[in-house]
Parts: C-alpha cells; sequence; structure tokens
C-alpha cells in the first residue's frame, strides 16, 4: 500500500478510517512524531511482539506508549506520583516520556522495562494525537529505524526500509513529510520519588528542573 499523506487537517480526513481499521485489524503502522518517525501498533500483546519483529527488537527492550491525554494514561492503569505529575503539568503534550508504575491487567508486560515502570508520552504531533484519540487507547511507539541504524527521516526512507512489510500489507506508512534531525523525546523514570533520566533528548534537563525545581530530576 502506498504511504498516506498525513501533514493537513483533510489529510486527517482521508486517513483516519483506514489507518484505524489496519491498527484495529492488528497491523503496524509508522507515522511522523514531534521528534522523529515512529513504528507502532495497538499495546496488545499479539500486536507488540509482531511490532517487535518488524523492528528486529530484542525481547528485553520494551515499547513506549503514545496516549492523546493523562486520563487516558490513567485508565490503562498508569499512576502519577508528585514529580511525573508536575512535568507532564509542564511538558505534556510534548517530547517528554515519563516512565510510570502501574498498567498491570491492562497493559502487556512486555512494555515494561527494568525499573518496573511503563514509558508513556502525550504526544504533541496533533494529528497523531487525533490519532490516538480516535483509536481509543494508547499507540506503541518505537523510532523508525533497524537498532543501531539512524532513524528514517521520511516516508520514502521508511519504505525503503521495511519494503517487504509494506508491500505484504502488514505496514501502513502515513507520511508526514521530512521531519529532519531531531532529537528523541527525554525519558524519565519516575517509578519512585526522585526522578531519574534515562534517556537525555528534545527537553534539557535545565528547563525540567526551571519548570519543576525540586520535582524534576
Amino acid at each position: 500500500m502506498k504511504p498516506l499523506p498525513f501533514r493537513t487537517e483533510a489529510d486527517l480526513a482521508v486517513a483516519l478510517a483506514p489507518a484505524l481499521a489496519h491498527l484495529r485489524a492488528g497491523g503496524l503502522l509508522a507515522y511522523p512524531t514531534e521528534t522523529v518517525y515512529g513504528l507502532g501498533s495497538r499495546a496488545r500483546a499479539d500486536d507488540v511482539r509482531a511490532l517487535a519483529e518488524l523492528k528486529g527488537r530484542r525481547a528485553d527492550k520494551p515499547f513506549l506508549l503514545l496516549v492523546s491525554s493523562r486520563e487516558m494514561a490513567e485508565s490503562f492503569g498508569l499512576a502519577f506520583n508528585a514529580s511525573a505529575a508536575a512535568l507532564a503539568r509542564a511538558f505534556w503534550p510534548g517530547p517528554l516520556t515519563l516512565v510510570l508504575p502501574g498498567g498491570s491487567g491492562r497493559l502487556p508486560d512486555t512494555l515494561r522495562g527494568p525499573e518496573g515502570g511503563i514509558a508513556v508520552r502525550w504526544t504533541s504531533q496533533p494529528l497523531v494525537g487525533r490519532l490516538v484519540a480516535a483509536l481509543g487507547e494508547p499507540l506503541t511507539s518505537t523510532s523508525a529505524n533497524r537498532p543501531g541504524e539512524p532513524t528514517a527521516p521520511g516516508a520514502d526512507a521508511i519504505v525503503r526500509e521495511f519494503a517487504a512489510a509494506v508491500d505484504s500489507g502488514r505496514l501502513l506508512v502515513l507520511d508526514g513529510g521530512v521531519l529532519g534531525n531531531r532529537p528523541p523525546s527525554t525519558v524519565i523514570d519516575c517509578t519512585t520519588a526522585t526522578p531519574r533520566v534515562v534517556r537525555a533528548g528534545a527537553l534539557p534537563v535545565a528547563e525540567l528542573r526551571r519548570a519543576v525545581g525540586l520535582l524534576a530530576p
């Protein structure tokens, strides 16, 4: 299947129904985010396994989740302590990923990292946010590349890299244009009272501290 344009409200109106149908049938999706292109699926065990196979990712390295609101994260059992709540208020939606406790029985354990939490971000990419809201559940996310390779900058590169999955109809690509060389989201572990930087990224730690003071890492 050819990539679907995904840059304007008019594009969203055309792409939304086929993208939702594809995901609900267990398909995989490539899509633009506020940082880099992502690969994703529904947060269901079988779909997550299919995504790991496509990505070529080892089983012990989990994917993060994109949500369309804090309420969506909480509805799947993810818990916000004081630091997580302050960081979310200051930087969501945006390129900040929080590792949160909870989600047992509602989200696959394969999404859980070594610290016991699940990484989640309220995306500020407006069209993807609308897609996730319409899906009514989180969308998994990992950078659109093979392990160790650079992230694909646009739809054409994704189609080349994952040609077999695209040709078979397993992977649907949403074309949001070329994103350029953007850093990934900043990842903060909020599974304990004291937050910890897991990955430096788009939001500098100094900016987090200016916004939320002692509640930042």
